[in-house]
């Protein structure tokens, strides 16, 4: 009994010197808590330079690659905890878009879907292969679905998480509150928005350390008058069905049943666009799917890879 005492005390004593670290020392705190996680899902940080956009992209793993796109407000970092799980059969990367994250920030720029779209464009071309696998989050999914309309023969697969674009999924009192007065949980003030940031787009608190919180909510206000104007250009973007009648890549639509930043029936308007999709709603998971079920999420779409895999080698087997 005294050895167990004795190892609970040391591991209470290493607990409270984590807490007290990441208190005092919280940008230092935050920037390694955010490596290990990038190290715990085999990811290292790239950088893409197309003209004056820099677009730093997290990559790891090997096989065929899997894009993954953040949505309004985040970063690559959103898709670290799923990756985990990812990377150990596919290639994965996962950039941050112009106007977030690292990425470079151009107040004149043009930050619509389309504008997005370009930049993802070159990115992929700078990757040098296609098709790719191609997913995205809210924000990340609406220019994920468009990227697929534009340019077919570039993706071999759509993964829909709460995605924005459709205008059922803007259909919800978070967005009606935005076109009255212009203000949104997605739009920090300043940094201590971040945790009602947090609250509107999770059912269940993630366990997310104050230095990390912090360290979002400061670049959040910093980003406040950019990222005002980007929403504005985003909500402005043509709706996905008001510009594409179908869409034929193939695409797993995920949805956190308790997502109260978009409306959950924005998951059907996603499947009558997307003839070849299958849709899964998730209970207890709120607009962050990847972040608040990492596990589960990243199950539940490897599973929907190896389908597309096995229906390829059947195809080709018939064909031969």
């Amino acid at each position: 009994m005294s050895v167990i005492y004795t190892l609970l005390t040391m591991l209470g004593a290493l607990a409270l010197l984590v807490l007290a670290f990441d208190r005092l020392a919280p940008t230092t705190a935050a920037r390694l808590g955010i490596a290990l996680e990038r190290r715990r899902a085999g990811l290292r940080v790239r950088t893409f330079q197309s003209g004056s956009a820099n677009m730093p992209y997290l990559e790891g793993g090997s096989g065929d690659t899997i894009v993954l796109v953040h949505g309004f407000g985040g970063d690559k970092d959103n898709f670290t905890r799923a990756a985990r799980f990812l990377t150990g059969s596919w290639r994965v990367l996962i950039p941050d878009l112009p106007g977030f994250g690292e990425a470079s920030r151009e107040p004149g720029a043009g930050y619509t879907i389309a504008d997005q779209v370009e930049h993802l464009r070159l990115f992929l071309q700078s990757i040098g292969e296609a098709p790719v696998h191609l997913g995205g989050n809210s924000m990340g999914g609406f220019i994920a679905a468009e990227f697929a309309a534009r340019y077919p023969d570039k993706v071999a697969s759509l993964w829909l998480l709460d995605a924005a674009g459709t205008a059922a999924a803007f259909e919800n009192e978070v967005f009606r509150h935005y076109h009255h007065c212009g203000d949104m949980p997605l739009l920090l003030r300043s940094p201590k928005d971040i945790k009602r940031m947090l609250r509107a787009c999770t059912f269940r608190p993630l366990l997310v350390p104050h230095s990390v919180k912090l360290h979002l909510g400061k670049r959040g206000a910093a980003d406040y008058a950019l990222h005002a104007d980007i929403l504005r250009q985003v909500h402005l973007s043509p709706l996905l069905e008001h510009q594409f009648s179908a869409i034929a890549a193939p695409a797993l639509i995920v949805w956190g049943e308790q997502d109260a930043v978009l409306n959950s029936a924005g998951a059907a308007a996603l499947h009558a666009i997307f003839p070849a999709s299958e849709v899964v709603m998730m209970p207890g998971v709120g607009h962050l799917p990847m972040l608040e079920s990492p596990r589960r999420c990243a199950e539940r779409y490897l599973a929907f890879l190896m389908h597309l895999k096995h229906r390829a080698v059947a195809n080709t087997t018939v064909t031969a």
